[in-house]
């Protein structure tokens, strides 16, 4: 059974991390392209609120990672806008710079479990809220905002590319199996996009060469990811580049490993 395809218009959705960044581009997309009605939710209050006045939308300031706290808040949106039809996953946190650079494994445990906690068991979590909804509705989808950094590496970063390939790992066992219930789901890739988590000086290299290909302005991405679920993509990759390096990683992994310690050495 091929992919759902998506369509904004008319639709209720929810984004996570919604205060700014890719998660404020996307809503502003979502209402550009004829959604009824988009709910953020986003644990910096002020802009939240600032946020949700722009684009009408309710506002929960809540952890995203909390079960409770996310099924309160489908059942609030359910009750005062309507059948959800979009939940975005796309609240995110940097897993910050391995202490000792030549160690990955030199962060503690507990920067690892955050950075799990709200990359990948978030996305659990919202699942767990929407799948019966979805179900029983044979219909809805859900978009991941993940990064390339689950398909491929981040240098520098061992939480944040373990956190995002368990990510990709959830969404694609979450694809594949409700693909021939009329759920769609998408994974959102970027690289560097320009948004706080890059830092104060995103046009100088970035450590880890998260800034290799370039830095995507939010608005380019989010209108590349409401074309690409239009299409019924899984993937979504707005640097093309990406693909080409799946590909390579694919061919040949040990000589891809060969270049990313070539590229550790220049980026680190």
């Amino acid at each position: 059974m091929p992919n759902p395809q998506f369509s904004p218009e008319g639709r209720v959705a929810i984004v996570t991390g919604g205060a700014n960044g890719i998660g404020l581009a996307l809503a502003r997309e979502l209402k550009a392209r004829g959604a009824r009605h988009v709910a953020l939710a986003d644990m910096d209050e002020a802009a939240l609120q600032v946020a949700a006045d722009e684009i009408g939308g309710l506002a929960f300031a809540i952890d995203i990672s909390d079960e409770n706290a996310v099924k309160a808040m489908v059942a609030d949106v359910e009750a005062a806008a309507g059948a959800i039809g979009l939940y975005c996953a796309n609240a995110g946190i940097g897993g910050g710079a391995d202490p000792d650079p030549d160690d990955p494994s030199s962060a503690s445990l507990e920067t690892f479990e955050r950075a799990l906690s709200v990359n990948a068991i978030a996305h659990i979590v919202a699942a767990k809220a929407m799948m019966p909804l979805f179900r029983a509705r044979r219909s809805g989808w859900f978009l991941n905002t993940i990064s390339a950094a689950g398909l491929l590496s981040q240098i520098g970063s061992a939480p944040y590319s373990v956190s995002k390939h368990a990510a990709i790992g959830f969404a694609e066992s979450l694809a594949y199996t409700v693909r021939d219930q009329g759920i769609g789901v998408s994974i959102l890739c970027p690289q560097a996009v320009r948004t706080a988590m890059i830092g104060e000086n995103p046009d100088e290299e970035l450590k880890g060469g998260a800034n290799v290909d370039g830095i995507m302005e939010p608005e380019d991405v989010a209108a590349l990811t409401l074309e690409a679920m239009q299409r019924g993509d899984f993937l979504i990759t707005p640097h093309a580049q990406v693909r080409g390096y799946m590909q390579a990683k694919a061919a040949n992994y040990e000589r891809w490993i060969g270049g990313m310690a070539k590229l550790r050495r220049r980026v680190t």
